[in-house]
């Protein structure tokens, strides 16, 4: 791993990962992704395989938000959520980090639906006042989920995630 750049980040992301995994954030299977916002303008460290219970941090590509890969491979599946990614750090200047989960609880919202309501003692603490929206579906990667992704981001500018109907959560923050 010597010669990647961003080695300390890498081992962060890496370990975020597992343990959103041990503290059951993420969907039981493991499947999921993350990312986190470089410093280099339109630049994301993301993982490059679905998988991120055995995650390791040569499994992490340097992608611009274009899609071009600057550093390390990516399977073509995975080219699919660049967009998604990519368009959150483009809308919020202040999220630094991405994740992105079918954890079972928080999906069930997603395939009803269902805004997740702000009820829970928790998000008030952590100053959540409004309900998460959801975007509506369209296939992964395209250009017209991107756009719902953005039009919640851009119609609730304070909450820190989106549901993603039929799919899952896209969570973010600084």
């Amino acid at each position: 791993m010597s010669n990647l750049s961003y080695g300390k980040l890498r081992e962060q992301l890496v370990q975020a990962a597992h343990l959103l995994y041990q503290a059951g954030v993420m969907s039981h299977s493991g499947h999921g992704n993350m990312s986190v916002r470089l410093p280099e303008a339109d630049r994301m460290l993301l993982t490059s395989t679905g998988q991120i219970t055995h995650l390791k941090p040569e499994q992490l590509v340097v992608v611009t938000y274009d899609g071009e890969i600057v550093e390390g491979t990516m399977d073509p599946i995975t080219r699919e959520i660049v967009g998604m990614h990519a368009c959150v750090y483009s809308a919020r200047n202040d999220a630094q980090a991405v994740i992105h989960t079918h954890s079972p609880r928080v999906t069930s919202f997603a395939l009803a639906h269902k805004p997740l309501p702000c009820v829970y003692e928790a998000f008030l603490r952590f100053g959540i006042t409004e309900d998460i929206p959801v975007a509506d579906w369209a296939p992964r990667g395209s250009l017209e989920s991107v756009s719902f992704i953005v039009d919640q981001l851009e119609r609730h500018p304070t909450v820190p995630a989106v549901l993603l109907a039929n799919h899952g959560l896209l969570a973010f923050s600084s």
